[in-house]
């Protein structure tokens, strides 16, 4: 989704966006369309700073609170907590629209330095999620991917060898985990999803400095482990919008890992990884499983 060639476009785009902005009452404006068809501008610089957006970038913790288990059908698993952040310049929200029994299409909304929020048709999707012994929320669909690679001894990666089944997620203000950010509001400004299955439209969003965490224990937070093709290292990934539903600053960042050790029969064994590193990642986004921090922690 990198843009490329298209600083005209983008710089049409703009002035187009700037122009035909509605005020707000109170001061800042409403939510402005833009085309579908538009590059991503928050990877193009110029077109960023001639509209003045405060992308947001979201980064996914490496996995941590690894904990063994079994579903109820016996299979093994290795559970983990998982932390999506927020720590770009504005916050990654996107407004859904009903469009099915279940389900709504999302558009994102970027806020402006002079306050006015712009619209982005970016092929994000809402669905009305059902969680065992709670009931259905509205969350973003493939907000996020549980994955499993092979490593050799070198820390680079072979065969991807398992996608976890929790791909859809309520992006939400959970945790103040950086409260120094700039921009970063003192209150939640997206509280928990919404359950009520007669909306219409919904919002869900991440501030700054905030993070959308789940714990190990949470629904479908796995990765199964019948199906390895080895004992040996393996990278435990969690990636967070895996299909850019949202625009950010950096798309290159939203990747983590914790390196593990895996035997064929699924037992996970602590620690036997030591000095391997996910090579796929910069150092700052992975991390052996006896050294992974939880929410909060430094890159």
């Amino acid at each position: 989704m990198i843009a490329s060639g298209r600083t005209a476009v983008a710089a049409l785009a703009a002035a187009a966006s700037l122009a035909g902005a509605a005020a707000l009452p109170g001061g800042g404006t409403a939510a402005e369309p833009v085309p579908a068809a538009a590059a991503n501008d928050c990877l193009d610089e110029e077109a960023r700073e001639a509209k003045g957006l405060l992308c947001p970038d979201l980064r996914m913790r490496p996995p941590f609170d690894l904990d063994r288990d079994k579903t109820a059908g016996g299979v093994p698993i290795l559970r983990a907590a998982n932390s999506i952040d927020s720590v770009g310049d504005g916050p990654a929200e996107l407004k859904g629209k009903r469009d099915g029994d279940l389900s709504m299409e999302a558009k994102q909304r970027i806020s402006t330095e002079k306050r006015r929020r712009l619209t982005y048709a970016t092929g994000a999707r809402l669905a009305f999620k059902f969680i065992p012994g709670q009931g259905r929320y509205w969350k973003f669909r493939d907000a996020a991917r549980f994955e499993l690679w092979e490593l050799d001894d070198e820390g680079r990666r072979g065969r991807r060898v398992e996608i976890g089944p929790k791909q859809i997620y309520c992006l939400r203000d959970l945790e103040h985990t950086r409260p120094g950010m700039k921009g970063s509001p003192n209150r939640r400004v997206f509280p928990s999803c919404n359950r009520d299955p007669g909306r219409r439209a919904v919002t869900l969003g991440t501030s700054v400095g905030w993070s959308d965490v789940y714990p190990a224990s949470y629904h479908q937070n796995w990765i199964e482990l019948d199906h390895l093709p080895a004992s040996g290292c393996y990278a435990y990934v969690h990636v967070a919008d895996p299909k850019n539903g949202i625009y950010e600053l950096d798309e290159t960042n939203n990747e983590a890992s914790t390196v593990v050790f895996l035997t064929k029969g699924g037992q996970y064994k602590p620690g036997r990884c030591g000095g391997i590193h996910d090579e796929s990642l910069a150092p700052s986004q992975s991390a052996g499983d006896l050294e992974v921090d939880g929410p909060g922690g430094e890159y």
